[in-house]
């Protein structure tokens, strides 16, 4: 089902004029081609005598009565030969430096004075932008003489039609072989110039000139050849010595002559001269783009229904030619069934491109309609509603300044004179006194800003070493283990995480980092909280602490030098979780946990914040070792929710508050939310120094003459600390590592935010506190 306004691609060439009326269908896939109209001259439009602009006046009446283009937008072609097309590389520059840039090229590239043309550009599809920087964009100027623009508008401004954008013939050409046979969408991709897409070759004859563009979809190149429909009817006429209009005959039915090869011979030259001028334009440009692959040549226009135009360009271009059969993206069986549509299919290609232009998805969509042609449109039709806008609104003052004299009148009396007076000047006072009061009010608003601003200064500085203790204090310790003193607890089973690097970006807009992804990384989040928060209730810990009875059978089996056993595919499961559903094994199987007053749903959580919440993502790239046996379904990506990110989500830090005294502060209140593993690995077994190993030495007695019953130098090997070989520890030690990374939303909250946060709260609480007293009594009294 077709939508939204229609749009009518009109295409005056030197033998027909040609329209095409399309819409977009709903799905945005389909166009929906709904009218067409071919209308042929009865001389063509280059014979001496025709009176060519008589002849597009008439075509465009005939076209005007057989159509209604009432409500319709209006997109017309312009030839070529005409226009200007200019592509250069922009530096990268900021976005908003593109059109300085542009306007200095124009300068350098239109030759011509710029109030002499009409020109427009646009950045060519494939161009990106990195943090408001524009790169690799290749933007392509289009200009035309002001005096022929004007020339190719006259034909509709004497018939009425109302023109909405100008576009030049190939361009139209490129935007209909860029939507409708390209195998890439240009628009929704972006450009590898190492890697080019294939280009097309499209051959557009028309009857003086031959437009031949190339394009890949992101890059462009157009070129007008001198050769056209009627220098096959001008050789003909020299040749076989025939009038024009008899060799125009002959040419369109060839196949059909008596002597079809002696008609065939004639044309011959003409059929070179056309190789030639396509064979060194492609030339010229593989030496402009030598990276550019060509793969086929689209011929286009009725010149290319000459009978064997196209097996001949075929086989002596070595490219393969593709004859239309249809537009593959066009619907709308009425036209498309039409035996006149069918017939001269090939020379609607440009109306195509216009219409896609109008329906707002071509690729490029530039447009070479003078300014003063839209703003005389616009005061045209804004006319009759300023007319009777000025009308109305003289009638109510008329009206209104009535009322208000019948009023006057009715009131005035000599004898209120003295009050009024007296009024006035109390008035005066009071507006004396206001004065002065707003004069005061901005300079106490002046000396609170100021205080703000110092009190800020003090504030701010104290933000990052707050989050940087709040980060220490979520790390997970050993309380066996004093302050400054390292375990001796085997790697593996210490309760201990390590920060390698902290990073923070900051988002004026956090919606943007909260995406589907992170949603999801977040809700395995708050499945773990009632994990634990059920596990407290039942009296166990939030980190389950290591299987005692497995750590001592891998310390003893480690001790006798015997590799410790493989890990079932269960086990290896529970100790090395690395997806969000493996890490939610035991969340899952919790029943639903009813949640405190204080406490926020985490369906409200997990929302997220909006987008007009700004503040910074904090990101700690670290590792640990807590993934062997002992640890059970504790290790990898679970130890880190059950230690980091639950502390990160629901703990606490010691800050000292506004009166230079310690006090407890959470991490919400602190602005820190939405932890989640952003990057998830899977513990791997590497080998680490072994803190405990010293390097061998020769014990004093090898030195000698060797020992009773030795030889000499055959003294026992022996470490620093006097004990045997086979005794010491080895060098390195395999342990399994696991690295993440995590992030957390903060916003900056300062001390004084909170404060007042927690007296509102507080307030709140003693509110409602009061509210249910007063309820209660209520109650007791009924």
């Amino acid at each position: 089902m077709a939508v939204g306004k229609a749009v009518w691609g009109i295409d005056i060439g030197h033998s027909a004029v040609k329209a095409l009326k399309c819409r977009m269908h709903e799905d945005g896939f389909w166009m929906v081609a709904e009218a067409f109209d071919f209308i042929e001259y009865p001389n063509p439009l280059n014979q001496a005598g025709a009176g060519a602009e008589g002849l597009i006046k008439d075509a465009l009446r005939e076209f005007l009565s057989r159509n209604d283009i009432r409500n319709d937008k209006v997109c017309i072609s312009v030839p070529g030969q005409a226009g200007l097309a200019r592509f250069f590389k922009a530096p990268p520059v900021e976005a908003k430096r593109i059109a300085d840039i542009v306007k200095y090229e124009a300068k350098q590239q239109i030759p011509f004075p710029l109030e002499d043309v009409i020109w427009d550009y646009q950045p060519m599809p494939g161009s990106h932008e990195e943090e408001g920087i524009s790169l690799e964009t290749e933007i392509g100027i289009f200009a035309m003489k002001r005096d022929q623009i004007f020339r190719s508008l006259q034909p509709y401004l004497d018939t009425a039609i109302d023109v909405d954008a100008v576009q030049l013939a190939p361009i139209c050409l490129y935007n209909f072989v860029a939507n409708d046979q390209l195998t890439v969408n240009p628009l929704k991709e972006e450009y590898d110039p190492a890697n080019q897409p294939p280009s097309y070759v499209i051959v557009s004859m028309g009857t003086e000139t031959t437009d031949l563009v190339i394009t890949n979809g992101f890059r462009v190149w157009q070129r007008s050849l001198p050769i056209g429909g009627n220098h096959f009817t001008k050789q003909l006429t020299k040749e076989l010595k025939l009038t024009f209009a008899k060799a125009e005959h002959l040419k369109r039915h060839a196949s059909e002559a008596e002597n079809a090869k002696l008609v065939f011979q004639a044309m011959r030259p003409v059929f070179n001269d056309l190789v030639t001028e396509i064979q060194r334009s492609i030339g010229f440009f593989q030496t402009l783009d030598r990276k550019a692959k060509i793969s086929r040549i689209i011929p286009i226009g009725n010149g290319m229904k000459l009978p064997g135009l196209i097996p001949y360009l075929g086989k002596n271009l070595g490219y393969d030619v593709v004859e239309l059969e249809g537009y593959q993206k066009l619907t709308g069986t009425d036209v498309t069934s039409s035996p006149t549509f069918r017939e001269n299919m090939l020379s609607f290609a440009t109306c195509y491109g216009l219409c896609l232009q109008g329906l707002n998805k071509s690729a490029l969509r530039t447009s070479l309609l003078p300014q003063e042609i839209l703003v005389d449109r616009l005061v045209r039709q804004k006319k009759p509603w300023a007319v009777a806008a000025v009308a109305s609104l003289l009638a109510a003052c008329a009206l209104n300044f009535g009322f208000h004299w019948q009023a006057y009148n009715a009131a005035q009396n000599p004898a209120f004179d003295d009050g009024l007076s007296k009024i006035s000047a109390v008035q005066s006072r009071s507006s004396s006194f206001t004065s002065s009061d707003s004069t005061m009010m901005t300079e106490k608003e002046n000396l609170e800003q100021i205080g703000r601003y110092v009190v800020g200064n003090e504030e701010n500085r104290r933000l990052w070493p707050e989050l940087m203790k709040a980060i220490t204090a979520a790390l997970p310790v050993d309380p066996d283990v004093p302050p400054g003193q390292v375990s001796k607890k085997p790697i593996e089973e210490r309760p201990d995480l390590q920060i390698t690097s902290i990073e923070s970006q900051y988002f004026p807009d956090l919606s943007l980092w909260y995406t589907d992804a992170v949603k999801q990384k977040y809700s395995a989040t708050l499945e773990n909280r009632k994990a634990i928060l059920l596990r407290l209730e039942e009296g166990e810990e939030a980190s389950p602490a290591i299987d005692e009875e497995i750590a001592k059978e891998e310390r003893e089996a480690a001790a006798d030098g015997a590799p410790q056993p493989a890990a079932t595919d269960g086990e290896e499961i529970e100790a090395e979780p690395s997806s969000e559903d493996a890490a939610l094994t035991a969340a899952e199987a919790e029943a639903d946990v009813e949640l405190d007053e204080s406490e926020v749903d985490p369906e409200d959580e997990l929302a997220g914040p909006t987008a007009e919440e700004s503040g910074w993502i904090v990101q700690l790239t670290g590792l640990h070792f807590h993934n062997s046996r002992s640890a059970r379904e504790n290790a990898g990506a679970q130890y880190v929710r059950n230690t980091l990110i639950d502390q990160l989500d629901r703990g606490s830090v010691e800050l000292i508050n506004e009166d230079n005294e310690p006090e407890i502060v959470t991490m919400k209140e602190l602005g820190i939310s939405h932890p989640i593993i952003a990057v998830d690995t899977v513990p791997r077994e590497v080998q680490i120094d072994n803190p405990k190993w010293e390097p061998q030495t020769l014990g004093s007695e090898a030195m000698g003459e060797g020992g009773y019953g030795m030889y000499p130098g055959g003294g026992n090997m022996r470490n620093a600390n006097g004990t045997d070989a086979e005794d010491q520890e080895p060098p390195k030690i395999r342990v399994k590592v696991y690295r993440f990374k995590v992030q957390f939303c903060w916003r900056e909250t300062p001390l004084s935010k909170r404060e007042e946060m927690r007296r509102e709260a507080e307030l709140a609480a003693a509110e409602e506190a009061e509210a249910n007293g007063d309820f209660a009594e209520v109650e007791m009294e009924n």
